[in-house]
């Protein structure tokens, strides 16, 4: 008996080792995306797989966008199949990738999983992703048969290779000798009714993703809990695997791919790296699935009760005969970067892309001192940093890459800042409205990264488009301090903005040129997220460029983001930059130094715009609605008149300047609020800035609250009063309550009892007790008819409850 015992474990098998992929892959670049994906193939048997899977639309790259309606884009798909079959590498391995498939007139954004020369299965994506920079149902249709297959034809030059007709499409399993292996693609991960459900609950122990997840700031914990509750709650193993990188659009695509088992990681890749192919393995027991599921009773229950999946019988095992001689891959943790070291890896790792994949030799800089472009600057410099480090480890495409770029075949990265100071060039382009402390801060920023920095005065420039002005129209403009107007003073402060992106242009195409060096320069913009969004900028101003790092990430961060490469790269010098007040530095100086402040002029607060932003896009936000949350969020800071006229002055400038975000330079995507007009945040760019109707309902509400708190303190003395809606409180007050437009506030009383969602609650209390609110009604004759029943404000009615 044990003899048949040990026989039986021999030939069953136990322990498997899979291979998840992530590729840097490029939009339509067929030949290279073909080159990566056979190299991982390869990869991942010398790793001891068995199994290979690799990112969503792999064969063609994510950000195809309308190429996916050209019949060419299939068709290349198939030929990029075709080679990977042929090839011999490709055998004695099942493999799983990513391309279109068109199937009875319709395209499909499918899996296609073959081993040994046969495609075993095509399984089409059966839910779309249409959240954030996404847009899947343009191009592709769901699956809309759930556990069906259907008889798909292949192409000929298929079927001269496989000797297959037809293969099944559609959503079924896969049944090898010694497991069974389901699958998702993205997005159903996220869903509600997500596939690896219903597939664990018929006998799927390997559930399959390949995924198309770009970066943003604080997101990486969301992929990391999505994959462990996938496995904790059905058990079972994920394989997930992603693109990583820029393949062309806005977006950086962020790695990360990894294997759970029973919500535990055993395997993660990198999240920000140069590397173009990552293949990660692990070596996991079957049997651990198998155990974890047959404890869990209320999943048996459900899987014994489970409608069944079409499943395709494969001749094949994934698992070795020499069981005991494999270790198991051990569980790890899965570490979440900071939001500083975010910014200092995404971006990077994007702009890398960004620069190799352009034929360009390096990048341009206008760097005025600010945090702005200190911050791009500092982002590049975090760039040569990985570069130099890729170099070390023996990546050799990184290698080939700078060599291109810097037009040496025999130059070797050795050290950040030397070839910083091949790679970028900046300038501080400075006028007679430009201080000595922003031209010393520039100076010392471009030192201690090493760029190739320039110091020039465009006065000249200046003063000879303002003459041709002036030539014209026998009229001098002047800035406002000098005695002009608001449009005289706006004009000239545009002048030397735009001029600066002029001359940005100018040394990006001939810089090299003088430099005896072959190409030119990217102009990299510098305007941050929250600028986009209030529409502090200028049109073709410094915020226009070829590409922009930072256009998606907030001031906040970009403080944060300075203090943390301060210290980790060294660079004293943005200690001065961050003590300075954030300025355009475009009106004349006083005594000389600058008066001018980006805040005063925008008449809100960096903290403020993010709020505003996260308020808008997060929480979906008109004018009413942003008011009702931040009448509480801000009650210790501000009366509900002067929240009312911070967020009427926030729509009323952001409605204004949302014209220029149609031609916003395209901006690293980072922020869930960013207000990119392209694909993200879909606006007018013409509105109408009074917002009549909205204004008039906020109005309405804070002649309701004034009239609130006046009657309750009249009719209540000596009596606190505290009120709330659900979000908290509000504010408190005596008997001589405090202008509501004064600015004036008492500490919040925190005697508060849950209310209606949505409505206003009225806490009374008074000598120490709590009374009543029937008691308050009964007994304060001179409160009004109203605080009884809704309020009728004009066409507001709010309902207020007496708690």
């Amino acid at each position: 008996m044990p003899m048949l015992s040990f026989f039986l474990q021999i030939t069953m098998g136990r322990k498997v080792t899979l291979a998840v992929c992530t590729l840097n892959q490029w939009a339509m670049d067929f030949d290279g995306n073909y080159r990566r994906i056979l190299k991982s193939i390869k990869e991942a048997k010398a790793k001891g797989a068995s199994f290979r899977s690799g990112p969503e639309l792999e064969v063609t790259g994510y950000g195809c966008a309308d190429h996916f309606y050209e019949s060419d884009t299939l068709l290349h798909s198939w030929e990029v199949l075709a080679s990977l079959l042929r090839d011999p590498t490709c055998e004695g391995i099942m493999v799983d990738i990513g391309m279109p498939v068109m199937h009875r007139n319709v395209t499909y954004n499918c899996r296609v999983i073959f081993l040994n020369k046969k495609i075993l299965l095509i399984r089409p994506k059966l839910m779309m992703c249409d959240d954030g920079c996404y847009r899947e149902s343009r191009w592709f249709t769901p699956w809309q048969k759930p556990h069906r297959v259907e008889e798909f034809f292949l192409p000929r030059m298929i079927s001269e290779i496989t000797d297959q007709k037809v293969v099944p499409i559609g959503d079924a399993l896969i049944s090898t000798k010694d497991t069974c292996i389901g699958f998702e693609i993205c997005e159903e991960l996220w869903n509600p009714l997500s596939s690896h459900i219903t597939a664990s609950l018929d006998g799927a122990e390997i559930i399959v993703n390949g995924s198309g997840s770009y970066h943003e700031l604080r997101k990486n914990y969301v992929v990391c809990d999505r994959i462990k509750s996938a496995t904790a709650k059905c058990g079972g193993i994920y394989m997930f695997s992603n693109l990583r990188g820029c393949d062309g659009e806005r977006v950086y695509y962020q790695g990360c791919s990894s294997i759970a088992i029973n919500g535990d990681f055993v395997a993660i890749a990198k999240q920000f790296a140069l590397e173009e192919v990552e293949v990660t393995t692990a070596t996991l027991d079957l049997e651990d699935v198998r155990a974890y599921r047959v404890k869990n009773r209320s999943r048996t229950l459900k899987g014994a009760e489970s409608e069944g999946y079409p499943r395709i019988v494969v001749d094949y095992s994934l698992s070795s005969t020499a069981d005991m001689a494999i270790q198991p891959s051990p569980i790890i943790n899965w570490a979440f970067p900071t939001p500083e070291e975010e910014i200092a890896l995404g971006p990077a790792c994007w702009l890398w892309d960004y620069l190799r994949r352009s034929g360009q030799g390096g990048f341009f800089i206008p760097l005025s001192g600010g945090i702005d472009s200190a911050s791009v600057a500092a982002i590049v410099f975090s760039m040569c940093r990985m570069v130099c480090a890729a170099v070390k480890n023996g990546d050799p495409d990184v290698l080939r890459d700078a060599r291109r770029i810097v037009g040496d075949p025999e130059y070797v990265p050795k050290e950040p800042r030397e070839l910083c100071n091949r790679v970028l060039v900046t300038c501080y382009m400075g006028t007679e409205n430009s201080s000595r402390e922003t031209r010393a801060l520039s100076k010392d920023m471009a030192n201690q990264i090493g760029s190739y920095h320039m110091t020039v005065a465009i006065d000249t420039a200046v003063t000879a488009i303002v003459a041709i002005f002036s030539t014209l129209t026998g009229r001098i403009p002047k800035f406002r301090v000098l005695g002009g107007g608001s449009r005289e003073d706006l004009a000239l402060q545009n002048v030397q903005a735009r001029l600066r992106m002029v001359l940005a242009y100018l040394f990006a195409q001939l810089i090299l040129w003088a430099r005896d060096r072959p190409g030119g320069l990217l102009v990299l913009a510098t305007g941050n997220v929250d600028e986009g969004l209030r529409g502090y900028l200028t049109k073709y101003d410094c915020s226009s460029g070829d590409i922009n790092p930072i256009g998606g990430i907030s001031k906040v961060d970009l403080k944060r983001f300075l203090k943390y490469a301060c210290e980790t790269f060294k660079l004293s010098a943005l200690n001065e930059i961050l003590k300075a007040t954030p300025t355009a530095e475009l009106t004349p100086l006083k005594d000389g130094h600058t008066v001018q402040s980006d805040e005063a002029d925008m008449g809100m607060t960096y903290e403020e715009l993010s709020t505003y932003g996260r308020l808008r896009k997060q929480l979906a936000c008109g004018p009413y609605s942003m008011f009702s949350k931040l009448v509480h969020q801000w009650q210790n800071k501000w009366t509900p008149f002067q929240v009312a006229e911070k967020v009427k002055h926030f729509f009323r400038t952001y409605s204004i300047n949302r014209h220029k975000m149609t031609v916003i330079t395209p901006s690293y995507h980072a922020e869930s609020y960013s207000p990119d007009d392209n694909r993200f945040d879909l606006r007018p760019f013409l509105y109408n800035p009074l917002w009549l109707w909205q204004f008039t309902q906020i109005d309405a509400q804070v002649k309701h609250l004034d009239l609130l708190k006046d009657s309750l303190s009249t009719s209540t003395a000596g009596t606190n009063i505290t009120w709330k809606s659900s979000g908290g409180v509000h504010e408190s007050f005596s008997e001589k309550p405090s202008d509501s437009r004064s600015g004036q506030q008492r500490a919040p009383e925190n005697k508060m009892a849950d209310t209606p969602s949505g409505d206003l609650g009225i806490f009374v209390s008074g000598g120490g007790y709590r009374q009543p609110a029937l008691e308050v009604c009964n007994t304060s004759t001179n409160l009004p008819k109203c605080f009884a029943e809704p309020l009728d404000c004009g066409e507001v009615k709010s309902r207020i409850w007496l708690l």
